[in-house]
């Protein structure tokens, strides 16, 4: 089914709001730590697509009941923003509630996850942000979206001051759990410090990884107008292996990657390719801190925040160079980020995420844990808007029959897709997996499994098994290659 321009395929939209059972309490209030003012401008959209079985039988108040009992537990992101009279901002935890979206979409689950468009899934998924009327915008909405075969998409919009990506699904994933009755001991809290505000010291210059915006105001959005694109493919443990045997120079080299750093390497050296009029002699790495345990609270201290420079030209840069570069070479910038927030006046306003091309690793998320009712997502989707021009690189968990496999989410300035999507194919056989044989999905994957590991072990041979076995797809129907049309 194809629907123009000017006709959405999701409709019947309705708006409601959901709150605590209970009462947080009079006068309650969060305070905002500086990295959580310095990622007010970004916002987290994750989709997670499920199987008409997963609320079969269940009427919208029967959805929304177990909810009451989780936001009893989150009631930080019912809360609604407030400033001090000096200006910074604080959450007031008045029980405002979350928004709650629901929808209805013409197509079967199906249809909508064969489709080629990156930007589908921001139809199932609040494009809204905080402000201008700062005192009643939600922080988190919530969107449930029927599919014509009786599939279910959540949404769930979240706005990055509460935490990162892994608070984002780890509170997500309490809402499954309390559908299960299974209830968590304690509230999440919010980590912050109260002494930041002591004493400050102005630094004398922005740090690397950050990009001066604004001011915005009470209209927390970027002002930047550059058109932004995204475009998504797949990698399998087989393709993993080849890359790794391509990057490093064969089996006699006894340096490896790991699985993120290996796309961090290719990625930025393709961008770097496919911006032919600028170089990219600066990236900002995002990881979880594995040394620090964060269970039980929503934050955005959780994620190390590096930037890694170079002086030589990336495009004509060894790989191996570029990679022990982002191995070894990463300076993190949480503390030089949280001294340019200290100041109570003029705070200033920053985004992280495209200040500088920005990798970020959730290849560790547990985005396929939300379990409702003894059901898990059948593909989960994530995304980050507020994004900056210099682009943002997501690796994330595949499908959850996919499970050796990663999504990469790259999002850049349009122009550039189509030049960056040609560098990756060229240099790399790296491309899109698109499956428009919904019955053979599986086979598909094996498909593309087999064909990765006879790339691996044939690489001079390469160009010659694609060109047939694109042949091959085009006879039989189904498409997950770019077709060669030259030899």
């Amino acid at each position: 089914m194809v629907f123009s321009k000017d006709e959405s395929p999701v409709c019947d939209i309705k708006l409601s709001s959901i709150g605590p059972g209970y009462i947080t309490g009079q006068g309650a209030a969060q305070e905002l730590n500086g990295m959580d003012l310095a990622m007010k401008l970004h916002y987290i959209r994750n989709v997670y697509y499920f199987r008409s079985q997963v609320f079969e039988g269940l009427a919208i108040m029967d959805i929304k009941e177990p909810m009451f009992y989780w936001l009893n537990y989150g009631y930080i992101a019912c809360g609604r923003l407030r400033r001090h009279d000096s200006g910074r901002p604080y959450i007031k935890c008045n029980d405002c509630g979350v928004r709650f979206i629901e929808a209805r979409c013409k197509l079967t689950l199906d249809e909508w996850l064969e489709s080629k468009d990156d930007s589908r899934h921001k139809l199932l998924v609040s494009n809204q942000v905080l402000g201008p009327d700062l005192l009643f915008s939600p922080l988190v909405l919530f969107q449930l979206t029927k599919f014509k075969c009786g599939g279910i998409s959540v949404g769930l919009s979240w706005a990055h001051i509460l935490g990162d990506v892994f608070s984002a699904v780890s509170y997500t994933n309490i809402w499954g759990q309390i559908t299960k009755r299974h209830f968590p001991t304690q509230p999440l809290r919010m980590e912050h410090s109260m002494k930041e505000n002591c004493n400050p010291k102005s630094p004398t210059k922005d740090p690397l990884a950050v990009k001066r915006v604004g001011p915005v105001g009470d209209h927390w959005t970027t002002s930047d107008n550059t058109k932004l694109e995204t475009y998504s493919f797949y990698i399998s443990s087989p393709e993993f292996i080849r890359l790794q045997t391509k990057l490093c120079g064969g089996k006699d080299n006894n340096q490896h990657f790991p699985p993120f750093e290996l796309i961090c390497t290719i990625v930025w050296q393709c961008v770097a390719k496919a911006k032919h009029e600028s170089e990219v002699n600066m990236v900002t790495i995002c990881k979880r801190d594995s040394k620090m345990s964060f269970e039980g609270v929503i934050t955005n201290k959780a994620q190390s925040i590096k930037v890694v420079k170079t002086n030589i030209s990336v495009k004509e840069s060894s790989l191996m160079e570029l990679g022990m570069l982002i191995l070894n070479q990463g300076v993190d910038e949480r503390s030089n980020i949280e001294e340019a927030m200290k100041p109570d006046n003029e705070l200033p306003d920053f985004i992280i995420y495209g200040a500088n091309l920005t990798f970020i690793d959730l290849s560790d998320a547990p985005l396929y844990e939300l379990d409702i009712k003894g059901n898990t997502p059948v593909y989960v989707n994530c995304a980050i808007d507020g994004v900056g021009e210099e682009g943002v690189v997501l690796v994330f968990p595949a499908r959850k029959d996919m499970s050796d496999g990663m999504t990469i989410s790259i999002t850049l300035p349009a122009n550039h897709i189509s030049e960056l999507k040609s560098v990756l194919w060229n240099e790399w056989s790296l491309a899109s997996l698109l499956l428009k044989c919904g019955n053979y999905k599986n086979s598909i994957l094996k498909y593309e499994i087999v064909l990765s590991m006879v790339l691996s072990v044939l690489p001079k041979v390469e160009f010659y098994v694609r060109f047939y076995l694109n042949i091959f797809q085009k006879i039989f129907g189904f498409t997950f290659l770019p077709v060669i049309t030259e030899i």
